[in-house]
């Protein structure tokens, strides 16, 4: 029987486990950390009863993966589908992004029309679309619908898109579920991260786990221990020589990681050919600065009908937006900050004490920063929702610094794993029908460094298992 180890049980790393298992192959995952989930662990952050997602909390691709379709999460983690998948935080009426596309073109009023004829098409085949987001660009998956999209991200990318719309919440709604991708806006990174998030949030939706995100690791975990394989924790991993007598090794760490891992083992003939590759990605994304709440009382939103959606974004209009996260990504902190928020609890009850709620929110901040947005963060709640500061019972600051600090993985904050780019829609982290085989015979890289890119989708870490499959069968 064939053995591959696997370092790392962040999503993709049990993807790439589960995938393996199935397969036959004798699986051990390796994680450094005494929790296994990475980015999706759920803990007790604040308060005892206060449940907490210390990275993802909410997963526009949960339900659309092509991986975990296959896996039948839908079947063994139970979702709360808000009827609002996003909204735009706005002084008097917010945006909302429903999770009905007729219901949000008709709010839209004047530029009802225009959403629909940017997203009809895009939700209609949005599985397609999904896989082609999903895969490799060489080729594409499906190449009409990529070069739709393409047209729709350079239009969009560039600001041009703006002028589909005569008034201010369309553009803003575009704006707050781009900057996702965290980076300077607008830009063909962003444009590309929003349409495929925003045509999900009119299909399946954004749907919170019940429990947590660690709904999700542990169902995944459970997949892998049933079909043979094992799981070790508080297991660091410093070089792939330590692994024994694994036929090959599927890694779930950051690019950055890669060379030092390797190099005891790699040949003099090779060395260029990994440096090239490591080097490949782009620079560095901006890093955030999350806070978890414990609340006495729901977010008292000025706008009631924001306490429907699952994801809030904060930012008055589009051209704020942009203004923020060009900020950061120059390296100061703008004075009007773009900030994410989420109230699971509204949709789970199980993360909080009866009558209780927990908020988790988080703004971006120059990569590696040490800075505590607290203050910030909380001072931009209570401009759209004003008395939040007294229903809070404690929180919890986590910087970009201790994010890293928590998982190797999210180097200086950075839960992209790069800024989005171009050049990195294309090649990640090489120009490649697969990608994920390294210049180091039986090494993969199955992570958000690789194809697909960020999101809890598994998506790496499976087609990482199956080129390693595939190159086992040929030998």
């Amino acid at each position: 029987m064939t053995s591959v180890a696997v370092v790392g049980s962040g999503p993709n790393g049990l993807a790439a486990a589960v995938t393996l298992a199935r397969a036959g192959v004798r699986v051990r995952v390796y994680e450094a950390e005494a929790t296994i989930g990475g980015g999706a662990r759920t803990m007790e952050l604040t308060e005892p009863g206060f449940r907490h997602d210390w990275g993802s909390a909410v997963h526009p691709m949960a339900l659309a993966s092509p991986f975990f379709r296959e896996f039948g999460l839908a079947e063994r983690v139970r979702f709360a589908v808000p009827e609002a998948s996003y909204a735009q935080a706005m002084h008097g009426r917010s945006a909302i992004a429903w999770r009905s596309l007729d219901r949000t073109a008709a709010e839209l009023g004047t530029d009802g029309r225009a959403w629909r004829r940017l997203f009809e098409p895009l939700v209609r085949h949005r599985e397609k679309l999904v896989r082609t987001a999903l895969s490799p660009m060489i080729p594409p998956r499906h190449p009409l619908l990529a070069a739709r999209l393409g047209l729709r991200v350079l239009e969009h990318g560039t600001g041009f898109g703006r002028r589909r719309f005569t008034d201010a919440a369309a553009p803003a709604l575009l704006a707050g579920v781009a900057a996702h991708a965290s980076g300077p806006m607008p830009s063909l990174g962003s444009a590309a991260t929003g349409l495929v998030l925003a045509a999900l949030a009119h299909g399946e939706g954004w749907v919170i786990p019940i429990g947590g995100s660690q709904a999700i690791v542990d169902a995944l975990a459970a997949d892998l221990v049933a079909n043979g394989g094992s799981i070790e924790t508080g297991a660091r991993v410093r070089s792939v020589g330590e692994l024994g007598d694994a036929d090959a090794v599927v890694l779930d760490v950051a690019l950055s990681a890669l060379p030092g891992l390797v190099s005891d083992m790699l040949p003099d003939s090779a060395a260029g050919a990994l440096r090239r590759y490591a080097n490949a990605g782009t620079r560095p994304g901006n890093g955030l600065c999350k806070v978890d709440f414990a609340l006495s009382d729901p977010v008292p939103w000025s706008d009631e009908r924001l306490r429907s959606a699952g994801t809030v974004h904060l930012g008055d209009s589009a051209r704020e937006v942009w203004h923020a996260e060009r900020r950061v990504t120059q390296g100061t902190f703008p004075e009007r900050a773009y900030v994410l928020l989420s109230q699971p609890s509204l949709f789970d009850s199980s993360r909080a004490p009866a009558g209780r709620h927990t908020v988790w929110a988080y703004t971006h901040v120059p990569h590696g920063s040490a800075m505590d947005a607290t203050e910030q963060i909380t001072a931009r709640i209570e401009e759209f929702a004003p008395g939040f500061r007294s229903a809070v019972l404690a929180s919890t600051v986590t910087t970009a610094v201790e994010l890293e600090r928590g998982d190797a993985n999210l180097v200086g904050g950075d839960i992209g794993s790069g800024l989005l780019t171009l050049r990195t829609m294309l090649a990640r982290p090489v120009l490649a029908p697969r990608p994920w085989r390294t210049p180091v015979p039986g090494v993969y890289l199955g992570s958000s460094s690789a194809v697909p890119g960020p999101g809890v989708h598994g998506m790496a870490g499976h087609q990482a298992a199956q080129t390693l499959l595939r190159d086992l069968t040929r030998r």
